[in-house]
């Protein structure tokens, strides 16, 4: 049974042509050459963790398949191999021109290509040589263990990671905050306390076997286009994809894939959902407690499976069958009708795989939707067989790498083991701060000094103004990056803040490994550098790091200039990181692979007893604030809505490549997607200027453009909107709800 709007052929399509002028005007553009050799360069995609790469080729995925890069990896590549940055440009810009630059405006500044440091009481950064940098690390470092912190982004490699990691509780600090703290944590959390395991437990092998996919909170044509490819492949083998989502984002209707070229000229893509539900923001868990309820009404329950394989099932089916449907459909708006018919379709599939990305995670009850989803996966039979399972969505190519090396704050007991015996001392036992922890930590004066491997800690927290404040209080930050951005001219410290320039994945002068997030080990190859001598004055992410810990340590209890040499660092991993050990021969046997434990084919968990545990997920208690407390009065015109925060089709996590959304009809970055219907009632109309106020902050002259968005919703893009709102935070994992935040749209009266 296919609904609007799958239905509506004159609906537009994502992807197709417009990706394939893209790729046109970018590879016969002057850098087109290098673009294409970077292209085929046997290295993992810079992009999310669905990209392609590895010692298959640039454009083969781990199943052997071609023509598997997307637009999203050529704008990394692209913006990557853009010139170095000019030797006079810092000294003839202040900090205070700088801080008016925006995220796009940033990233096409170039690339950093020598070490630059702000002190207290300059305006200006100046460029400073590597010497100096480790003599400023060598003191920055030298303090107790609980003033020290690092945070990461899944740009760099699992070597580089591993080094963190270790370098950083070599200190004595458990501090190792991470970009997937504000994203995929309750993920990661929730799936370890359900099956033992916080990845995905279906490989592509076992994606392909599937009939039935349940995507919920996913912009995949924009942040994942690879994944598109099995969707399309999947609706051809006449199985049923249903999208779960407050927006209808055109490439979840249809997509024309560039892997497909016939059948995208042809029919003009490729439909992909088979349903369409769109509930309230922050309703997930009331969604499938209620297709909970109707697969028991519609005796479609696994009770064989659950008694074998589950721990509390009745609990959980008791709940869904004792919440009522009034309840139910109230706090997530939909029907009892929809339901039914969606559960109908789960329940009669024979494999059906749980997908979701930030859409469930980045929320207050994020941990709760995990549940409710695996929940749903179990009580189906869906978990332990082939074609099935629950598959989280990671957004950035090796951030869940970072997490297998043990750049977390809860590190597993076999690896907090075995780092104890690899560095000859126990591991201090202090829990480590996570990112919102560490931003508190530090606006109360309790950090000295960070170092930062790749990412954007200020633009990618919610209160943008705290984030500053916190930051400004901490003596010395060190930013490890490949090209500026926001952080580098906003998240500035107290005494001094460095960016220190670093070789990109394919640039590195060593071999580097990366975790998909479907748990496949890619190999990457050496490379060199466009950025060529005697502009350039760049060294390695894992030079970087092991010498300032030589300068610290020496070569007790390990020789750290030896861990320069990855091969050496790729067999301690072997000994150290649960499922890693066919790393220690890979650049011997040139042999990519699956991680041991994490893929599950039949019903027996990663768990003390194999057996999965079930979680009762309470409904969500959803409310919406009046137009008083956001201090407008109730004869202005505005309406208080749900504001959930995105990335556009141009963009990856906090870097823009391209202003305008096309896909949403968003011509800039300062504009809000509303439903026509809410447009209308708040007395407005589409393109008027109006004001935006969150709990935090104001946002003027914002455009109003009409979307296809559930009415009372609006959809705005992050990082820029972050400055309204300090989000609610989840108990459970530290991760902020960007997905539902209350707002007021209003005008000032005339």
């Amino acid at each position: 049974m296919d609904n609007f709007p799958q239905t509506n052929s004159s609906y537009p399509v994502g992807g197709g042509l417009p990706v394939i002028q893209y790729w046109a005007e970018k590879t016969l553009s002057p850098q087109g050459l290098q673009l294409w050799q970077t292209l085929n360069h046997k290295s993992a995609c810079l992009s999310c963790a669905w990209g392609t790469g590895g010692q298959k080729g640039g454009f083969v995925n781990e199943a052997g398949e071609y023509l598997q890069r997307c637009a999203k990896s050529v704008e990394a590549i692209a913006a990557e191999l853009q010139p170095g940055i000019k030797q006079d440009f810092f000294s003839e810009n202040s900090i205070s021109e700088l801080q008016k630059l925006t995220s796009q405006e940033c990233d096409r500044l170039g690339r950093l290509s020598y070490p630059l440091i702000l002190r207290s009481g300059s305006s200006y950064y100046q460029r400073i040589s590597w010497e100096e940098v480790y003599d400023i690390a060598t003191q920055a470092f030298n303090l107790p263990p609980a003033r020290i912190a690092s945070y990461s982004s899944g740009r760099s490699s699992n070597e580089a990671a591993y080094l963190l990691q270790l370098f950083v509780r070599s200190l004595g600090s458990n501090n190792l905050a991470d970009c997937s703290d504000l994203c995929h944590a309750p993920s990661t959390v929730g799936l370890k306390k359900v099956f033992g395991s916080g990845t995905s437990m279906v490989s592509l092998e076992s994606l392909e076997h599937s009939d039935c996919i349940v995507l919920i909170g996913s912009n995949a044509p924009a942040n994942h286009p690879r994944l598109m490819n099995e969707l399309i492949k999947l609706r051809e083998r006449s199985g049923k994809i249903i999208i779960i989502n407050p927006q209808i984002e055109i490439g979840l209707v249809k997509f024309a894939s560039p892997a497909f070229p016939i059948k995208s000229l042809l029919t003009g893509g490729s439909d992909i959902s088979s349903l369409y539900l769109q509930p309230t923001p922050g309703s997930d868990v009331a969604l499938f407690v209620g297709l909970q309820k109707s697969l028991i009404e519609q005796n479609l329950i696994k009770t064989e499976y659950l008694k074998s394989y589950a721990h509390d099932w009745q609990k959980v089916l008791d709940y869904a069958n004792n919440t009522s449907w009034d309840d139910i459909t109230k706090t997530c708006g939909l029907s009892q009708e929809e339901i039914t018919a969606t559960a109908y379709i789960i329940g009669k599939s024979a494999r059906v795989v749980f997908a979701w990305a930030m859409g469930i995670t980045q929320h207050a009850n994020g941990v709760d939707n995990v549940f409710s989803i695996a929940n749903t996966a179990l009580i189906t039979g869906n978990a332990g067989k082939i074609g099935a399972g629950t598959m989280p969505i990671r957004g950035h190519s090796n951030v869940q790498g970072f997490g297998s090396m043990g750049v977390t704050t809860n590190l597993r007991e076999e690896i907090k083991q075995a780092l104890s015996e690899l560095l000859g001392k126990p591991l201090n036992e202090t829990p480590g701060y996570h990112t919102r922890d560490l931003i508190t930590a530090a606006e109360l004066g309790k950090i000295d000094t960070l170092f930062c491997l790749g990412g954007n800690l200020y633009a990618a927290n919610p209160d943008l103004q705290q984030a500053k404040q916190a930051l400004s209080q901490i003596e010395t930050i060190f930013y490890v990056s490949t090209k500026p951005n926001l952080g580098h001219f906003h998240g500035l410290a107290k005494k001094q803040t460095l960016i220190l320039p670093v070789f990109n994945r394919f640039e590195n002068p060593h071999k580097t490994t990366t975790e998909s997030g479907n748990n496949f080990v890619r190999l990457n190859n050496e490379g060199k550098s466009h950025l060529q001598p005697p502009d350039a004055d760049l060294i390695s992410e894992i030079e970087l790091i092991t010498e300032i810990a030589h300068r610290l340590h020496g070569k007790i209890p390990i020789d750290w200039r030896k861990l320069q040499d990855t091969v050496y660092v790729r067999k301690l991993i072997a000994k150290t990181i649960p499922g890693y050990k066919k790393i220690g021969t890979i650049d011997q046997e040139k042999q990519e692979f699956i991680i041991e434990g994490r893929i599950v084919d039949e019903p027996k968990f990663p768990t003390s007893d194999g057996k999965a545990q079930m979680f009762v997920t309470p409904l969500p208690q959803l409310s919406l604030p009046s137009k008083e407390t956001f201090g407008v009065t109730q004869n202005q015109p505005g309406i208080v809505l749900i504001l959930g925060t995105g990335r556009s089709y141009g963009q990856h996590n906090t870097v823009v490549y391209r202003n305008e959304d096309k896909y949403r009809g968003m011509p800039h970055r300062h504009c809000i997607l509303m439903n026509s219907l809410d447009v209308k009632k708040a007395g407005f109309h589409e393109h008027q200027r109006i004001k935006v106020k969150g709990d935090r902050g104001e946002l003027d002259n914002i455009e109003i453009i009409c979307g296809a968005i559930l009415e009372g919703v609006a959809f705005m893009f992050y990082p820029e909107a972050n400055i309204l709102f300090q989000a609610k935070i989840d108990p459970q994992s530290g991760t902020p709800a960007y997905k539902r935040v209350p707002i007021c749209v209003y005008r000032s009266p005339l």
